[in-house]
């Protein structure tokens, strides 16, 4: 029997130039006294995380600030946060004010000072137990500082397992913040590269989540069953479109001036219109190939970022194989990829079918200054088998694509992704 529900759920919204001086009044609501703001160097550098703690303390709130999160969390950067937070605690909500790294890292130490064990047993399947959080969470607010992620709207915390040398997550309904409070103002800071990168992943959460096995061709599930991604369904797609739109205007705009705050504004809409799209829908072969190239990265290190470690930024990693992965699932659904395409692109030529979509994205990824394909970040043919091994861990995500994918599906789209132009 086939299914004949989908889900939607998304935390509460505010949105606009100031909403981040609210967050007072909104913890109130909430009961909160003592309160947890979690944030990493480089944000706590531009300023904004000091002045919302100041304008908590004026609402009479205590707050404590966390300012260590690691940039692309890792299981010992997630540790040590669980550990301050167990130290300094307890508390009674939690405000995180960052990229995907400081909303993830928030939602982690949400899920383990409120819940008993360690981190690997939440950890998704196979790499680890996947259990459900048994007791309730705080209230957590996210307050995203970057236009990417998505991780103010989603279930999921990604983290690197840094002995298995593969990118994971935990997933659960549970995670999702209580509140998003999205003000485009804290954006202004993004250097050029991390508007970039995490422009990327808002694209590539909306052409996921559109593109994703529709809802109704999965098996039907019992209530106890259902999980967060549930397959592209007509919300989401909603949701997706209107992102897709977003971009066509404003993206290239955004990483050629930084200080263009109506652009800055857009992204910030589209950011989070894809993050109510996939946070439902899902995402698939895309982000299931990010996983290991950014936990197996060697030497790369892009401008923008923290440059003590080798990093491909995550946006940049889900990027690297998305024109060949779309490449990939276009016979699943042509029209919806055709569509895509020209959301993105309005003017481009149909003609060319399975390679229209690709071609949309390489002009779009030359433009920005993504790196053309995974050579330039350090991998090569011999590459492939592990990236391979690390992107079939990612089941949860894989069931969501549009056509069943094998090993060697995926080592072709690898390997078709050395270079796009």
């Amino acid at each position: 029997m086939s299914e004949t529900v989908f889900t939607y759920a998304a935390p509460a919204l505010k949105f606009g130039t100031g909403a981040s001086a609210e967050i007072g009044h909104d913890l109130t609501t909430y009961g909160a006294r003592r309160v947890l703001l979690v944030t990493d160097p480089g944000v706590a550098a531009t300023g904004h995380p000091a002045r919302i703690a100041d304008q908590l303390a004026a609402r009479g709130l205590d707050v404590t600030t966390y300012d260590a999160v690691h940039v692309e969390p890792t299981d010992a950067s997630l540790t040590a946060a669980i550990d301050f937070a167990r130290d300094a605690g307890p508390f009674e909500a939690i405000v995180a004010v960052g990229g995907g790294s400081a909303i993830d890292t928030a939602k982690a130490v949400n899920l383990l000072t409120t819940n008993p064990g360690e981190l690997m047993d939440y950890i998704n399947a196979p790499v680890g137990k996947a259990q459900a959080p048994s007791r309730p969470l705080l209230p957590l607010v996210a307050v995203p500082t970057t236009t990417g992620t998505g991780s103010e709207s989603t279930t999921i915390c990604v983290l690197d397992v840094l002995a298995l040398h593969v990118k994971t997550g935990i997933s659960h309904p549970a995670l999702r913040p209580t509140l998003a409070v999205v003000d485009p103002a804290l954006t202004m800071s993004q250097p050029a590269m991390v508007t970039a990168a995490s422009g990327m992943d808002i694209l590539c959460h909306a052409l996921e989540s559109y593109t994703a096995r529709w809802y109704a061709d999965f098996d039907a599930k019992q209530p106890e069953q259902r999980v967060p991604y549930c397959g592209a369904n007509p919300v989401a797609d909603m949701w997706s479109e209107k992102a897709l739109s977003l971009l066509a205007g404003a993206f290239r705009a955004a990483v050629r001036d930084g200080d263009d705050a109506d652009a800055r504004e857009q992204m910030a809409l589209a950011a989070t219109f894809a993050g109510l799209g996939f946070g439902n829908a899902g995402v698939h072969i895309p982000h299931a190939n990010a996983y290991p190239i950014a936990g197996r990265v060697r030497e790369f290190r892009p401008e923008g970022y923290p440059p003590e470690e080798p990093i491909v930024p995550h946006g940049m990693a889900v990027s690297l194989t998305a024109p060949e992965a779309f490449r990939f699932t276009f016979e699943a659904d042509p029209q919806r990829h055709l569509r895509a395409a020209r959301l993105l692109e309005p003017d481009a030529d149909l003609a060319d079918g399975p390679d229209v979509l690709p071609g949309v994205l390489a002009r779009l990824m030359r433009d920005i200054g993504i790196p053309n394909g995974l050579a330039e970040v350090g991998y090569g043919d011999a590459d492939v088998d592990p990236l391979v091994d690390g992107a079939l861990k990612q089941q949860r995500l894989l069931a969501t694509a549009p056509r069943e994918v094998t090993g060697e599906d995926l080592a072709a789209v690898f390997r078709g992704s050395m270079e796009h132009w």
